[in-house]
């Protein structure tokens, strides 16, 4: 009778280690999915509040990672000293009490962030909306994969291939949401759809906890008796917390290299953070795709590649250089995080394990997003995780001291010797101009030869970013100042004649200060870039002043260096709008620039985010508003929105027109722009100069569109080109909108 009932007891236990193995899945794969969907769903709820800048991803990483060690540490102490099913019980209530704050909604008191520390604002709004929620959350991962361990299967010694499927959620959410959930639904859609995903996981969760802890054998706390290795030495933790520190950091200060030419925009928040997940997918899998040695091999090629386009300023298509900044990464996650796998301890200390890498991934985020842009001008935290990827690499032994000297002297001569390349107003010649590249070059080429060597690697790489940012190619003298919404050059043209402000790697605004023959310009500045006097936008201003023969209101979204002043009359009235201190600074500042000072000393600025402050201008009315904010290339989505359309329409005149600046290297905004005008029952002309043959490389074409409530508005505007809704392109709104579609279809533009 007892051989009959061996079959059926084998049956019974084969049947239950399928049910928890698949309870515990879909937990923590589902708990994945909800923790990485809202980061970009509530990130970009509260991006127009802070003018579109790609600094909120990176201030919002940030705070995701900061909370994700906090669940950690919690998840660890709950593990270790409470017993399983009062752990159960207590997590449980952690879950319930985060269902308080779902659906999720900006705290009350968080509408309006003040004019500086917006890092801190930016926190304390995310803390107070999603803090909760998100902490339960993350505990998730490590806690259930504890859980597991401790339920008496044949699988439980080893619970890491449930990270694998917490990083498969994590990733399918990431693709997803711009993928689908962004060009498909609403985000008062996504948001009823995650609230009753978390519903779900709670009950997903007491699951997990019931088929683990309601057996007498497990339901004590995880004992260090149970292990057969000693636990992790300090040593050993700070190694994990290096190597994780280097990639996150990393992925931070990608994106914000990326994102800051294109748009801060889900899609592309995304891919470095997929790349992220990617490689602890790939590290902590049981099969090898790709050895280790092949990404120790590949390295030192694309660091090589990134120093020469960082150093030397080299742009190159779109897609190359964004997947070469993509791959590189790629490739040094690689390494940094199959160095973490490698050396990862038993499950006892798995908690303790996955603290390291939180603890790692949030300094990581605390570089470069809150201390880098607070202490250097320039983006300096890109090269320097250049530099710190060159050292991750794995060594079979630590330099010796005399090597560690050498080099550390090198490093130092170096500095010494670019010294007076970093005196103000430096001029370097042309000549010196070639050295500085062939002293790039050779230096690049020198450390592909020790690329064996990670610290001569690093120390050549690192004398590369100095020499160039001490004697910086292509221009005579560079200044650069650094915001919360960006980095803005001051720079003077290698010939000497221009002085141009640039955010990130677009022109904003150029001076000339020289005639073709070399004199000194006086008198009223000459008009360039996206402003000379044939401009579209210079035609626009003309047409509502003639339309009014008389003084014209004029309100312009986003202040540049001040060269729209130069284009109003005397008796017009100028309000500017913009978000950036700093660019105030600047534009005010004569020894920059002086087209406010010389055209329009009275101009009226106002600091915020235009949208609020355009609609608590309740008194304030314009015969004409130009949108001409940009981050870098693009202009902010929330001031393209039917909601902002509404502010303008508010504040303009019975006759006033609006003028949309929508010149861009990556986006096709007509369509867009176009549709959402129509929505609000405005028409659309558009003014494309870029059909046009130009050969003043300071004269740049522009696409600019004008709205207005009927024909007789635009005046002598009528003769632009006349843009009708396309089919099935939808209007944009706070609570929609999609950058992949003209991201698209400029690319398809581009290859007619």
């Amino acid at each position: 009778m007892s051989d009959q009932a061996k079959p059926t007891f084998a049956t019974a236990s084969t049947s239950r280690s399928t049910l928890v193995i698949l309870v515990y899945t879909a937990a923590i794969f589902l708990s994945a999915t909800l923790l990485f969907a809202v980061q970009p769903m509530f990130t970009k709820m509260v991006l127009p509040r802070f003018g579109g800048s790609p600094s909120v991803w990176s201030v919002a990483m940030v705070f995701f990672q900061g909370v994700l060690l906090v669940g950690y540490a919690y998840a660890d102490l709950l593990t270790r000293v409470v017993r399983g099913r009062w752990a159960l019980a207590i997590h449980l209530c952690v879950m319930l009490g985060g269902a308080v704050f779902v659906p999720l909604s900006v705290a009350n008191g968080w509408d309006l962030p003040p004019a500086d520390h917006e890092e801190l604002f930016l926190l304390g709004m995310f803390a107070v909306s999603l803090g909760f929620p998100f902490f339960a959350l993350s505990a998730n991962g490590p806690l259930l994969q504890a859980w597991f361990a401790r339920s008496g299967l044949a699988q439980a010694s080893n619970p890491y291939f449930l990270y694998s499927a917490s990083n498969i959620g994590s990733l399918l959410a990431l693709f997803a949401y711009p993928l689908l959930a962004e060009p498909f639904s609403t985000l008062s859609l996504q948001n009823g759809v995650w609230h009753y995903g978390y519903y779900l996981l709670i009950v997903l969760i007491a699951l997990c906890g019931s088929l683990a802890f309601f057996n007498r054998d497990y339901d004590n706390p995880v004992s260090q008796a149970q292990a057969t290795e000693t636990a992790p030495a300090l040593g050993r933790m700070i190694y994990w917390v290096a190597l994780a520190f280097v990639p996150s950091a990393l992925m931070i200060a990608v994106t914000t290299h990326i994102t800051t030419d294109i748009a801060s925009a889900p899609f592309l928040w995304v891919m470095p953070l997929s790349l992220y997940l990617i490689s602890f997918i790939l590290v902590f899998s049981q099969r090898t795709y790709i050895s280790q040695a092949t990404w120790m091999k590949a390295q030192p090629a694309l660091l090589a590649l990134i120093v020469l386009t960082l150093a030397l300023d080299i742009r190159t298509w779109l897609m190359i250089d964004v997947g070469l900044h993509l791959l590189t990464f790629f490739v040094t996650a690689m390494i940094c995080h199959g160095l973490v796998a490698a050396t990862r301890p038993q499950a006892s200390y798995l908690t303790r394990f996955y603290f390291c890498l939180s603890l790692g991934g949030v300094l990581g985020g605390i570089f470069s997003g809150l201390i880098a842009p607070k202490i250097f001008s320039w983006i300096a935290e890109y090269p320097i995780l250049i530099v710190a990827a060159a050292l991750a690499r794995p060594v079979s032994s630590w330099p010796k001291i005399k090597e560690v000297g050498l080099v550390t002297g090198f490093v130092v001569l170096a500095l010494l010797a670019c010294l007076p390349g970093f005196r103000e107003g430096f001029t370097i010649l042309p000549l010196a101009n070639w050295i500085v590249w062939g002293v790039v070059l050779l230096l690049v080429a020198s450390a592909l030869v020790l690329s064996s060597s990670p610290l001569r690697l690093a120390a050549l790489f690192a004398v590369a970013f100095i020499v160039t940012r001490a004697y910086p190619p292509n221009v005579r003298h560079l200044e650069t100042v650094r915001s919360f919404f960006g980095v803005h050059k001051i720079e003077v043209t290698e010939d000497g004649r221009f002085r141009v402000l640039r955010h990130g790697m677009e022109l904003h605004g150029a001076q000339r200060l020289t005639t073709d023959d070399g004199k000194p310009v006086t008198g009223r500045p000459v008009l360039s870039t996206y402003y000379h006097a044939d401009s579209p936008i210079a035609e626009a201003i003309e047409a509502v002043q003639d339309k009014k023969k008389g003084p014209a209101r004029i309100a312009v979204i986003g202040l540049g260096a001040g060269s729209i002043a130069c284009l109003a009359k005397p008796q017009d009235r100028l309000d500017y709008y913009e978000i950036d201190a700093d660019v105030i600074r600047i534009a005010r500042d004569p020894a920059r620039f002086t087209f406010l000072r010389d055209c329009k000393p009275e101009t009226n600025i106002t600091l915020g985010d235009a949208r609020l402050t355009l609609a608590n201008a309740t008194d304030a009315r314009y015969d004409l508003i130009i949108v001409d904010a940009f981050s870098s290339d693009s202009i902010p989505v929330h001031l393209l929105t039917r909601e902002a359309l509404r502010i303008y329409l508010s504040r303009l005149t019975p006759d006033g027109i609006i003028v949309a600046h929508i010149s861009n290297n990556h986006l096709d905004l007509s369509g867009v722009v176009t549709a959402t005008a129509a929505s609000e029952g405005l028409l659309a002309r558009i003014y494309d100069e870029s059909e046009v043959p130009n050969l003043d490389p300071m004269i740049k074409f522009s696409t600019v569109m004008v709205l207005a409530r009927n024909d007789g508005d635009l005046g002598s505007l009528q003769d632009w080109d006349v843009e009708k809704p396309a089919p099935g392109q939808a209007p944009w709104s706070d609570d929609f909108s999609n950058l992949l579609g003209p991201l698209l279809a400029k690319m398809k533009a581009d290859s007619d």
